[in-house]
C-alpha cells in the first residue's frame, strides 16, 4: 500500500542546495526532502574539493560570494562547532602563453597582487622556474569544510521536523487543485511547493512537472590524488592554478589533489573518471613542477551543472505554479550555498530578500530563459 505524506514544501535533492534551503525553511514550514540516492550529498556535494574564493565566477557569483561570506565567518556554533573556513591562499601561475591573462587578472581582480617568480617558488618549492613566467596571489582564499556545512544544515533540518527519504526517485507528478502530487516507488507526497534541487537531474526533474527544461548541462570534473612530494611539507602551501584553467593543485591532508579542470558535457549519471583526460591534465601539471607524477593514489569525478549563462537558477518557474528552481550552481554551489539557501527561503516565504542579493534577482530568475 502506498504511503501518502502531506507537507508544505517538498525538496527534491538532498545535496548542499536542498539541505540548505530545507534548514532555512524548517522554522516556518513543514518540509520533506526526497533523495534518489541511498544517502544525501552523494554526487556533487560529496565530491567537492571546495574552496571559498571571492574572485571566483562572474559578477553575479561574486555578489553571492560576498553575501555568503558573513554566514561562513559568523557561523552558528551550535550547528558548526569547528570553523567552516581554513586559510589557504591561492597562487595563480602562467607560462609564456598566459602572461597577458595573468596581468589582466591582477588588474581586474580584487585583492590580487603580483608576485615575482622567486616569491612564487618560496610559496610552492616544486614549481618549475623555467616554466613559470608570471604569478599572482590572493590571500583571501579558504578551504571549506563541505561535510561539516552539509551535516550541520542536515542536523538543523531534521531537529526541526524535516523528514528525509532516501532511495526516493520521482516517478511522476501532477497538480490537483493547486497542490502537487508527487509519486515515488513507495510513497505519494502532497505539497503546495516543490523545490527542484536535483543537481545534474534538474532539467529531467522539470520535465516530470511539465516545466520547460532550461538547458542545464552537467559537466564532468576529475581529480587525481597524489602523494605529497618527498621532503616537502605541503601543509602551508596555497592552492595553485594555471591562469588559463588547464589544471589546478590543492594540498589536502599530506596529499595533493590535482585536476585537469575538465568540463566535459555528459548526461546525468554517477560520474567516473576518464583516464585519458586525467592523464592529459596530469601531464600539463607536470610541466609546471619539478617533481614527476610517479603514482596516483586514487581518483574521482563529479558533475558540475551549469545554466547556459553559467549563473545559478533560483526562483519560481514562470509558467508552472508552485515549481521552484534551485539549480545550475555549477562549480560555485558550495561557496554560494549560504546566500542561495536564505534567498530561496525568502522567495518561497514571500519575504523581501536580503538587500545584498536583491539586485541579483533578475539575473538568477528562471524567467530570464523564457
Amino acid at each position: 500500500m502506498t504511503e501518502t505524506i502531506e507537507t508544505d514544501v517538498l525538496v527534491i535533492g538532498a545535496g548542499i542546495g536542498g539541505v540548505g534551503v530545507a534548514a532555512a525553511l524548517a522554522d516556518t514550514h513543514q518540509v520533506v526532502m526526497i533523495e534518489r540516492e541511498h544517502q544525501p550529498g552523494y554526487h556533487s556535494t560529496g565530491r567537492s574539493a571546495a574552496i571559498f574564493l571571492p574572485n571566483y565566477g562572474n559578477d553575479v557569483i561574486r555578489g553571492l560570494n560576498h553575501a555568503s561570506a558573513p554566514m561562513f565567518e559568523q557561523r552558528d556554533i551550535s550547528l558548526f562547532p569547528e570553523p567552516l573556513l581554513t586559510p589557504r591562499g591561492s597562487l595563480t601561475v602562467a607560462d609564456e602563453s598566459g602572461v597577458e591573462a595573468c596581468e589582466e587578472f591582477i588588474r581586474d581582480g580584487v585583492g590580487v597582487t603580483a608576485v615575482d617568480i622567486d616569491r612564487a617558488i618560496d610559496m610552492v618549492p616544486i614549481l618549475n622556474r623555467d616554466y613559470i613566467k608570471a604569478a599572482c596571489y590572493q590571500a583571501a582564499a579558504w578551504d571549506i569544510d563541505v561535510n561539516a556545512l552539509h551535516q550541520g544544515w542536515l542536523r538543523k533540518a531534521t531537529a526541526r521536523g524535516v523528514k528525509l527519504f532516501t532511495k526516493s526517485e520521482v516517478l511522476s507528478a501532477k497538480q490537483v487543485a493547486g497542490e502537487w502530487q508527487v509519486a515515488t516507488a513507495e510513497r505519494l507526497f502532497h505539497a503546495r511547493v516543490v523545490i527542484n534541487a536535483s543537481g545534474a537531474w534538474a532539467d529531467s526533474t522539470a520535465a516530470l512537472f511539465d516545466a520547460k527544461p532550461l538547458g542545464l548541462t552537467p559537466m564532468r570534473r576529475s581529480i587525481a590524488v597524489l602523494p605529497a612530494p618527498e621532503t616537502h611539507d605541503t601543509r602551508g602551501w596555497p592552492l595553485v592554478d594555471d591562469v588559463n584553467e588547464t589544471w589546478y593543485m590543492k594540498p589536502d591532508g599530506g596529499r595533493l589533489f590535482v585536476s585537469p579542470c575538465d568540463e566535459t558535457p555528459v548526461e546525468p549519471h554517477d560520474a567516473f573518471v576518464d583516464d585519458m583526460i586525467l592523464a592529459e591534465g596530469l601531464y600539463r601539471y607536470e610541466q609546471a613542477v619539478t617533481t614527476p607524477v610517479t603514482r596516483v593514489e586514487s581518483s574521482w569525478a563529479g558533475l558540475r551543472t551549469f545554466a547556459p549563462d553559467r549563473t545559478p537558477v533560483v526562483g519560481f518557474d514562470s509558467k508552472v505554479d508552485g515549481f521552484f528552481w534551485l539549480a545550475g550552481q555549477g562549480g560555485y554551489g558550495i561557496q554560494t550555498s549560504p546566500a542561495l539557501s536564505v534567498l530561496a527561503a525568502a522567495l518561497i516565504s514571500e519575504r523581501a530578500p536580503d538587500v545584498m542579493v536583491e539586485a541579483l534577482l533578475p539575473r538568477l530568475s528562471p524567467a530570464r530563459f523564457a
